[in-house]
């Protein structure tokens, strides 16, 4: 089922809208699977951007927007408050005022800018950081950790020429005891450069 965005950033889906009837008895059927469903499942496909009317069995009355707000009070009763005390009262004080038909047109521009943003502010973040470590690439990110932090560290010592040197004579001076020579520290820090410039290019072609 493939999904668009409308005009205010809400998802929707391309398919016709659901066709729901309330009964006497208030329990809801859906006729596209033929079956009785539950406000549970009207909100869970809010959520998935499936479309629905709702319309009462007896009269054929549009009651979309009136069972809208139950699935609303419902979710407010099971602890989700999601609706501020204070907004709450605003919205009740503009009902019967002359203010009161621009309200609904008011918060579905605010609401659909609000989706907007929190979508940009998603893509972002995937464009971003989604794809620093592409599929399989998790345990290639941790086995390099660790050579990482050592040339991060080892990059400092070119400020620190008197360490560095005790450095090399404590290592070389092992190694001589080995019967083996030391590498010089500069050496081994290109060596080290060496190993990020290509571990930054391993990475750049998983991206690509």
């Amino acid at each position: 089922m493939s999904q668009t965005k409308d005009t205010n950033g809400a998802a929707t889906s391309d398919q016709p809208p659901v066709v729901v009837k309330k009964y006497a008895n208030r329990r809801l059927y859906n006729t596209e699977s033929s079956s009785y469903i539950t406000l549970d499942t009207l909100a869970e496909m809010v959520r998935n951007g499936r479309d629905f009317v709702v319309y009462d069995a007896k009269t054929g009355e549009d009651i979309t927007r009136s069972v809208l707000t139950q699935i609303i009070v419902d979710e407010e009763g099971k602890g989700a408050a999601l609706l501020p005390i204070g907004f709450l009262r605003q919205l009740i004080g503009f009902y019967g005022d002359s203010m009161q038909t621009l309200v609904p047109k008011y918060l579905e521009q605010a609401l659909g800018n609000f989706a907007r943003q929190q979508e940009q502010m998603r893509q972002a973040m995937q464009q971003t950081m989604g794809n620093f470590f592409p599929p399989g690439m998790e345990e290639v990110g941790r086995q390099n950790m660790a050579m990482m932090e050592r040339a991060m560290s080892l990059f400092t010592t070119p400020f620190l020429p008197t360490e560095a040197r005790k450095m090399g004579d404590v290592r070389k001076m092992g190694d001589e005891r080995k019967g083996g020579a030391a590498p010089p520290l500069d050496q081994e820090i290109a060596m080290l450069r060496a190993e990020v410039e290509a571990l930054r290019s391993q990475l750049a072609k998983a991206k690509a």
